[in-house]
């Protein structure tokens, strides 16, 4: 199909985009990489009056250091997160979700920010964004704001971006010296995630001293293991114990039933891959 009309925008700046956003009202989109946004303007899903596209803001590129953070521009590509040996050094848990999105053509064109933003709960994204306690820097008429990425997400597709604001980078605490792993399950390569499950851990003499653990597409937003990071707080680095303190992986979510699972065999992926994600990253 062919997308319905609208105007197009292609700003120089974030203050321009956000103009562009401020004039063209609630019907604009943002386009960023396009990967998810252009397949449903040509189905018409989606038919906004305006489209801004950020692809010309340089600023909104590239990954810095800022004293015990990493700050990831919104226009980021997904190849360059995981080229970084920023990332790869303080942040390990990104690349590994990276390293699963799509495939490279989606890679080399889809953005960091562009994902968050447009928070879909199977996104391979969001979990580690929770997982790692990130900030959100979002830009709009009146400045810019700080929101922590468990305030971000709030329901499906549902960000705590206004209309006319935009995710202008993230804020990445450093986990340097912590091992990662992002465990996945898909029924077909490449595609979206049926359940899959962000961790990484601090090991000191083969016990874990602190876990962060998140799961994807276990609810309408990306989902804490609060539970599980509990019981593995001090708990040896063994097969069989961290399965046991996977067996909570489930607690607290609300997964949908769908034509790839029902919500009792989701449950029952989110504690297996847990158990895998955490035993993998304890091993690293």
């Amino acid at each position: 199909m062919i997308p319905a009309p609208f105007d197009y925008v292609a700003p120089s700046t974030v203050d321009e985009a956000i103009s562009a956003l401020a004039e063209a009202g609630e019907d604009a989109k943002v386009l960023a990489g396009g990967q998810s946004l252009l397949p449903v303007l040509r189905m018409r899903l989606a038919t906004p009056t305006t489209l801004v596209d950020l692809g010309k803001i340089a600023e909104l590129r590239g990954v810095r250091e800022d004293g015990d953070a990493l700050v990831i521009g919104s226009m980021t590509t997904h190849y360059d997160v995981q080229r970084d040996a920023m990332v790869a050094e303080h942040a390990a848990l990104l690349k590994a979700a990276t390293d699963t999105v799509a495939d490279p053509q989606i890679r080399h064109r889809g953005t960091f920010g562009g994902a968050i933003a447009h928070a879909d709960p199977a996104g391979d994204l969001l979990a580690p964004v929770l997982a790692l306690g990130c900030e959100l820097v979002v830009a709009g008429p009146g400045g810019r704001r700080t929101v922590a990425a468990a305030d971000f997400f709030q329901d499906m597709f549902t960000t705590a971006l206004a209309a006319d604001e935009l995710l202008v980078e993230v804020r990445v605490p450093k986990h340097t010296g912590w091992h990662a792993h992002y465990e996945k399950f898909n029924r077909v390569a490449q595609a979206w995630s049926m359940v899959a499950v962000a961790a990484c851990v601090r090991t000191e003499a083969g016990t874990i001293e602190e876990a962060r653990v998140a799961l994807t597409n276990m609810g309408s937003t990306p989902v804490r293991a609060a539970g599980v990071e509990e019981a593995l707080v001090g708990c040896a680095a063994t097969a069989e114990a961290i399965r046991g303190a996977a067996e909570r992986a489930a607690e607290g979510t609300n997964p949908t039933a769908d034509g790839n699972s029902d919500v009792e065999y989701r449950q029952h992926l989110a504690r297996v891959l847990t158990g895998r994600a955490v035993l993998a990253a304890a091993g690293s």
